[in-house]
């Protein structure tokens, strides 16, 4: 493939592999329009302008990527946090609509660690006030609802190809949209605005996918599927041994969904010998690389401290923060590593008789 790349001259500008990718994809998500891009966070200020929103606000989660909100800022849209459901760690419907005022013109959604977001409430919520629906799906792909893939929700989905996602191009991601007239916009924004005559009728992105990203996403699609059964069996054997642990809550599989298993997050209550920043820190120092996704909320950061919420409007959210802990989960952790963390969190005050290194 490198050597095809090279001896063609097309490194970007939607070469032949850019185009058989973005094929691939449409045919594996079945899905009537797919534009490729160099990261999500480009793909989702892009969509959101082509979308036609300007000004205004929209209404999103806290418990999230700060990718989400700089999208926003960056396509000149202001986020307004509204709250989770502590079940599901997605934006509550009930909450959004809170949350919608006289300003706003979308919702933002994140379908947080893969976990589908009510939908149904979701686009019930948006019908009635008109608003665009717009999903962050960043770790979403291989997710299925009722045979059907998660990103054919909404206005338009934007996937994140990162190289920490279970499907990913390196860098890269995906917008995934049902409107001619708006795929044909994001073709425009994402390559400076240029059209097939070299005229420029709005500024643009540089935002486009590179042969190289494009290529290697065709060949990822030969294996994701076999990395997700992997993954499915890591899930199963965390679920297993720590369904017993006095305040270690796993996040509740949802009926009737597909996932990928892209993270395992636990929750640490108050049930358990430890605090949650104590077993986090005790996992770091015996070389297990566990995160707090998500944790400060989004609001809570400097860049994004405001009067859009209430303090104690976001009581999901914040406890849920304060809780998680992402366990590592990947096709290239193996049993005895597997079996060191659960050791870990099972036994909180023993000592164990091998240190491993464990990524997440």
């Amino acid at each position: 493939m490198l050597k095809d790349i090279w001896e063609s001259g097309v490194v970007s500008n939607g070469g032949p592999y850019h185009q058989r990718f973005e094929q691939a994809l449409r045919d594996q998500l079945q899905a009537r329009h797919v534009n490729l891009f160099t990261n999500a966070t480009l793909g989702l200020i892009a969509v959101l302008k082509a979308l036609g929103l300007q000004g205004g606000e929209v209404v999103t989660t806290p418990y999230t990527f700060v990718a989400t909100a700089n999208a926003l800022r960056w396509a000149g849209l202001t986020p307004v946090f509204a709250d989770i459901d502590p079940h599901t760690l997605n934006l509550d419907p009930a909450a959004a609509r809170a949350a919608i005022g006289p300003r706003t013109v979308a919702l933002l959604p994140v379908h947080a660690y893969g976990n589908p977001c009510n939908h149904e409430g979701l686009a019930g919520l948006a019908g009635q006030y008109g608003l665009k629906l717009v999903y962050d799906a960043a770790p979403c792909f291989g997710v299925r609802v009722g045979g059907r893939s998660v990103l054919a929700q909404g206005d338009a989905s934007v996937a994140s190809f990162h190289a920490t996602k279970v499907f990913n191009t390196f860098e890269g991601a995906a917008v995934v949209c049902a409107d001619a007239r708006v795929s044909e916009r994001l073709a425009r924004l994402r390559n400076h605005g240029l059209d097939p005559r070299v005229a420029v009728e709005e500024p643009g992105l540089n935002a486009k996918m590179s042969e190289f990203n494009a290529a290697l996403g065709l060949l990822q699609l030969e294996r994701v599927a076999q990395a997700i059964e992997c993954r499915r069996e890591i899930d199963r054997r965390y679920r297993q041994a720590l369904s017993g642990i006095p305040g270690i809550e796993c996040l509740a599989l949802p009926a009737g969904v597909e996932l990928n298993h892209a993270y395992f997050p636990i929750f640490v209550g108050t049930g358990y010998p430890l605090g949650r920043d104590a077993l986090y820190q005790r996992l770091q120092d015996h070389g297990v690389d566990a995160r707090r996704y998500f944790h400060p909320l989004v609001c809570d950061l400097p860049a994004y401290r405001c009067g859009s919420v209430r303090q104690d409007g976001l009581v999901a959210a914040r406890r849920r923060a304060a809780e998680v802990i992402c366990l590592p989960i990947h096709p290239a952790l193996t049993r005895a590593q597997q079996d060191f963390v659960i050791e870990l969190i099972a036994h909180p005050h023993g000592t164990p008789a091998v240190r491993a290194e464990v990524a997440s």
